[in-house]
């Protein structure tokens, strides 16, 4: 009779070993993916701070350099683009633009000292400045809990279990020019 219970037992202890497996996997991935959603909201907010930063910016360069339409329309485009952005793809695009447009504002504005002398602008530029290295450290931790995420759905066997919930692959915030934001945009006066 002790022989009969032996294959029980294992079958019952197998069975909780994989309950347990599955509810702490399960726990894991939605809590990193918790995590990249919080992250995106950081990048998210930062972006619509730099977006509000931008008219201001634009208004103190075109008090001075009123006949530099293009590059303001350019700005202009750009910050739209920015703030209508909803995935990391459009978001990545959107910074590639932002982050031209800037810099033909700032080249503008190098031609004008008086502009260059005007607190207001200084300040805006500091903000600017210090939103952009926020916008660095939010894409930053975004991507290392998109990695963390998307390693944890994708290694056997959580691949098999992530998959027949839902879960997918999210996408890394990249920029196309990584030239490009290497650094903020900064005008040295």
């Amino acid at each position: 009779m002790g022989a009969v219970w032996i294959p029980i037992v294992v079958i019952v202890v197998l069975l909780v070993v994989l309950g347990l497996y599955l509810w702490v996997t399960y726990n894991s991935i939605v809590t990193l993916k918790v995590r990249v959603d919080e992250a995106w909201s950081d990048i998210t907010v930062q972006l619509k701070r730099r977006a509000d930063l931008i008219p201001n910016i634009i208004a103190s360069v075109k008090g001075y350099a009123s006949h530099e339409k293009e590059v303001f329309e350019a700005v202009t485009k750009a910050r739209a683009e920015s703030i209508s952005a909803t995935t990391p793809v459009e978001a990545s695009a959107a910074e590639n633009h932002v982050q031209q447009a800037l810099k033909s504002v700032f080249a503008v504005a190098e031609a004008y000292p008086q502009l260059q002398a005007s607190q207001n602008f200084l300040q805006l530029q500091s903000e600017l400045v210090d939103t952009e290295d926020k916008v660095q450290a939010s894409r930053r931790f975004y991507n290392g809990g998109v990695r963390e995420f998307n390693t944890k759905i994708q290694v056997f066997p959580n691949n098999i279990y992530a998959r027949r919930l839902g879960f997918t692959r999210r996408e890394f915030f990249e920029v196309a020019d990584v030239a490009a934001i290497a650094e903020p945009p900064r005008v040295q006066f």
